[in-house]
């Protein structure tokens, strides 16, 4: 439960940045071009709010736990009305003579007034609308710039890697296994070893030059389709740290790890007798008995020893994350922190938002699939996303990743998202004239009830795999 707790108000209070900071990208160009914003709030309010505020008549007045805004704040309705939701599923603003997610179409029965979005010119309601994406994109960038700034990039000194990499078993098949060093990806050298499994998946990297354990190079061409053959058969990550013993940093939830009775700190000695020295053995072990029965010899915090049976996923893993802290790396003198100076540090970092933007969107392709279709997730991945304990470099890290997300995600050209209001004043733009309010109306709809559907799917695949892990 604690860690349920930690998890969930990191992902409320990032949120809550990324919503309150995209909604100030629309309103901020609204109130530039003299159009009056309605009301700013974070989270949604069905039924009721849990705070209102506006000032009327110059003083300020604020409302709790309220159904409806106070009549007695008329007096200030040209001013905006600020407050927070209760349905944290993000944020609005409502802009006066506009046909958004509120379905309010009493005021354009009106004749159009000077302070409407609909008097605007076309570029001034292209950039009120567009703002909200800019916001979020920039901000992720912002974040990674700060991230690498203060404190710096976790990279790797290959010549002092005597012992390594940890390579997915799957990758035997390729002529690739742990202990391998993986020196060039396309000819070009490799630093971070984070990166490897991107390059490979989302970035087309197919030429792998690896070095051996007996110092022999091999020059290995992957298939054009590895990428989707990794993904459908759960072999991921591809490349990472190689770790000493394989100690238990994290049990999920409802797991065959958690149903076991497996505890944070302890390690897995060996599996049907064979002895673990590395996590990787244990990888393999693990891949090689998909959805059998194994018996874990576990070693507690104390030195004692249990044996346990434990249900093996059908991915090959147990349900717990390893602890691949410096403790427990082989060559831990081969991985230091590169530091930045400021120009490196912002170059660095919109290189790192610019990548991250595009493997987000090289990510689709595994959507179209029936296995990439059932690993949508919703709040509760978004949630598993950040530590276990609080942790600032992890969460500004997810944090710049999510805001990223949000600006794609708002830009596509869906009904009822930024992008599907874009798509309307470029036809306005083009031919001279607005959208039919109809239209307008009926888009709205049906883009509010296919996100509405398509985040109920979402959650609901996540309450399914609690369920059935």
């Amino acid at each position: 439960m604690e860690v349920f707790l930690i998890k969930a108000a990191q992902l409320i209070l990032s949120l809550s940045i990324l919503v309150i900071l995209h909604e100030l990208g629309h309103y901020l160009p609204a109130v530039l071009f003299k159009t009056r914003v309605e009301k700013f709030y974070l989270f949604f309010n069905p039924g009721f709010s849990i705070l209102r505020y506006r000032k009327v008549n110059g003083i300020r007045k604020y409302a709790w736990f309220t159904k409806k805004t106070p009549e007695s704040w008329a007096d200030g309705s040209n001013n905006t009305e600020w407050g927070i939701g209760w349905l944290p599923l993000g944020g609005y603003v409502k802009i006066a003579g506009m046909i958004d997610e509120s379905m309010d179409k009493d005021q354009m029965e009106n004749e159009p007034q000077p302070h409407e979005f609909r008097t605007k010119k076309v570029w001034q309601r292209f950039i009120i609308m567009v703002g909200g994406v800019v916001v979020n994109l920039i901000l992720g960038f912002i974040i990674y710039i700060g991230v690498l700034l203060y404190w710096g990039s976790e990279q790797i000194d290959p010549q002092k890697l005597t012992h390594g990499m940890s390579v997915h078993p799957y990758m035997a098949k390729y002529g690739m296994e742990s202990g391998d060093k993986i020196l060039e990806i396309e000819g070009k050298p490799v630093s971070d070893y984070s990166e490897i499994s991107k390059k490979i998946m989302l970035r087309g990297g197919r030429n792998i030059l690896v070095q051996k354990q007996n110092g022999v190079t091999k020059n290995i061409i992957l298939p054009e389709d590895i990428d989707m053959e990794l993904f459908q058969n759960g072999a991921m990550p591809i490349v990472g740290a190689r770790a000493t013993t394989a100690v238990i940093k994290e049990v999920v939830e409802n797991s065959p790890a958690e149903a076991a009775g497996l505890k944070p700190g302890e390690s897995i000695d060996s599996i049907n007798g064979q002895n673990i020295h590395y996590f990787d053995e244990l990888q393999s072990i693990l891949y090689n008995n998909k959805d059998k029965v194994v018996l874990l010899s576990i070693r507690g915090k104390n030195q004692t020893i249990r044996n346990i049976k434990c249900k093996v996923k059908s991915d090959g893993t147990l349900g717990f994350k390893p602890d691949i802290s410096e403790k427990n790396l082989l060559d831990s003198n081969a991985y230091f922190t590169k530091n930045f100076g400021f120009v490196e540090g912002v170059t660095s970092g919109i290189s790192y938002g610019m990548n991250t933007l595009s493997d987000y969107v090289a990510q689709f392709k595994f959507l179209f699939t029936k296995k990439g279709a059932t690993s949508m997730g919703g709040f509760a991945s978004m949630g598993n996303m950040f530590a276990p304990s609080w942790d600032w470099h992890s969460f500004w890290l997810s944090t710049a990743l999510i805001s990223i997300i949000l600006a794609f995600m708002n830009i596509l050209p869906i009904p009822a998202l930024d992008g599907g209001h874009l798509i309307f004043l470029l036809y306005e733009g083009i031919t001279g004239k607005p959208a039919p309010e109809k239209v307008l109306v009926v888009a709205q709809y049906i883009g509010f009830f296919f996100l509405i559907g398509l985040m109920l799917y979402a959650n609901g695949s996540d309450i399914y795999r609690l369920i059935f892990p």
